[in-house]
């Protein structure tokens, strides 16, 4: 995958400081559905159109009869049973994976490459880190076109519950059943880091650590200094930004 110009990528990233909901990592509610899916798309290695057949393309390659591949995916009709996607929708994902990724999964360097390529102002490695963690879900060092669709089904068509589930995961590091203020700041900072110093307004050096603090407040109902993930999901239902920034992402495809 190539990525846009410097120029662009930087404009993308000032966007981010306002439009970017830092507890999701989903956008902010002021955005349009069109500008969400042509941000989120283009984050995604699977889904660059200028490198995706078209669905009638390679017909053969349809139900994945590979031979050049070291992975060979589950069928589609078995990944359409197990996700909320068509056939057709899968299609298209798979041939842009496999593009992307010949030998049929993504290790976490190049994970973290991919990311690098729209994040040059910043320091994306840590967030893409996190975020790679979360779609390994097998904790195997590698990410299959399973772990990707069935983590991108959930982001993308699972219920509310499902997709605070999800971020629930992304942040409780250690998988411990519950967030700390060290976990969510660490989180915090990686996407700091991502999007740079040259984003508008400036942010402060102490943005992050405060930015916990806020959240904490909230969520953590019991002052026990941890939020659980029942705390999570009742304080971010009872946050309008947070639940408009998930609901703009149910027809990114």
């Amino acid at each position: 995958m190539k990525a846009k110009n410097r120029d662009q990528s930087l404009s993308d990233s000032r966007e981010l400081d306002g439009s970017y909901d830092q507890l999701t990592g989903n956008p902010s509610p002021s955005q349009s559905k069109k500008t969400i899916k042509q941000r989120f798309l283009k984050l995604l290695p699977c889904c660059k159109p200028s490198t995706t057949p078209s669905i009638s393309q390679n017909s053969v390659e349809d139900d994945f009869e590979l031979s050049t591949v070291c992975h060979r995916p589950e069928s589609m009709d078995k990944l359409q049973e197990q996700t909320k996607f068509t056939k057709k929708e899968l299609q298209v994902l798979y041939r842009g994976f496999k593009n992307e990724c010949p030998s049929g999964v993504v290790n976490e360097e190049n994970f973290k490459n991919i990311y690098s390529q729209f994040f040059p102002q910043g320091d994306s490695s840590m967030y893409a880190h996190f975020l790679f963690e979360a779609f390994d879900t097998n904790k195997n060092g590698s990410v299959s076109f399973e772990d990707f669709v069935f983590g991108l089904s959930i982001i993308l068509r699972g219920t509310i519950n499902d997709r605070l589930n999800w971020a629930f995961n992304l942040y409780d590091l250690n998988k411990d059943g519950c967030i700390t203020k060290e976990e969510m700041l660490d989180i915090m900072k990686s996407i700091y880091d991502m999007m740079g110093k040259y984003t508008y307004p400036t942010m402060q050096d102490d943005a992050p650590r405060e930015h916990v603090e806020s959240f904490f407040q909230k969520m953590d109902r019991n002052k026990d200094g941890v939020v659980t993930i029942d705390e999570f999901i009742e304080s971010c239902k009872k946050d309008e930004n947070i639940m408009q920034s998930m609901q703009l992402f149910d027809n990114v495809i």
